[in-house]
C-alpha cells in the first residue's frame, strides 16, 4: 500500500510541475517589434533619416505573448506611425516614429503567423487552459491510482 501510495503522489508531483512550470508562451517577448500588411518588422537601434510617405499605423498593442490580427506591436502604442524609407523597399524595412519624434528602423523577419482564434479570451491568456488540464491530469492519476491499488489487493 505504502508503495501506490509514493507512485501516486510521484505522479501528482510530476502533473503539478508540468502544469505549473512557466513555457515559452509564458515569457515576454525576446525583441521589440511591429507588424505591418501582415509581416513582422523587428526593431532595431539604427535610426532612419530618409523617410518617405506614412504607409500604416499601429492598430493594436499588446505586451502580453499571442497572436492578434491588425498592425500589431509588442512595444508601441495604438496610433504610431510607420512610413517607408526613401529607396529602400518595404519588403526590406520600414521606419517606425517614435514618441521623442525620431525613426527607428524596423527589419522586415517575414511573414506574421496567426491562428483562427485571434481575439478569443484564452488567446493570449492560456491560464485558463492550463488549470482544466491540470485538473484533469491531476483526476487522471488519482483514478488510475485508485484502481491500482484496488487490483493489487485482489
Amino acid at each position: 500500500m505504502e508503495r501506490q501510495s509514493l507512485l501516486v503522489v510521484l505522479l501528482l508531483s510530476l502533473a503539478c510541475s508540468i502544469v505549473c512550470l512557466p513555457s515559452k508562451s509564458d515569457a515576454d517577448w525576446a525583441y521589440s517589434f511591429v507588424v505591418w500588411d501582415g509581416f513582422i518588422y523587428i526593431v532595431s537601434d539604427d535610426m532612419v533619416n530618409e523617410v518617405g510617405q506614412e504607409i500604416g499605423k499601429v492598430t493594436r498593442y499588446s505586451d502580453m505573448e499571442g497572436t492578434y490580427s491588425g498592425n500589431f506591436s509588442n512595444t508601441y502604442a495604438k496610433g504610431t506611425k510607420y512610413f517607408s524609407i526613401l529607396n529602400i523597399s518595404t519588403e526590406e524595412a520600414i521606419p517606425i516614429k517614435n514618441s521623442d519624434g525620431h525613426y527607428v528602423k524596423a527589419i522586415r523577419d517575414g511573414k506574421y503567423s496567426s491562428t483562427p482564434l485571434q481575439g478569443a479570451p484564452l488567446d493570449s491568456n492560456k491560464f485558463g487552459f492550463k488549470l482544466l488540464f491540470g485538473f484533469l491530469a491531476i483526476l487522471s492519476i488519482i483514478a488510475i491510482g485508485s484502481y491500482i491499488s484496488t487490483n493489487l489487493k485482489k
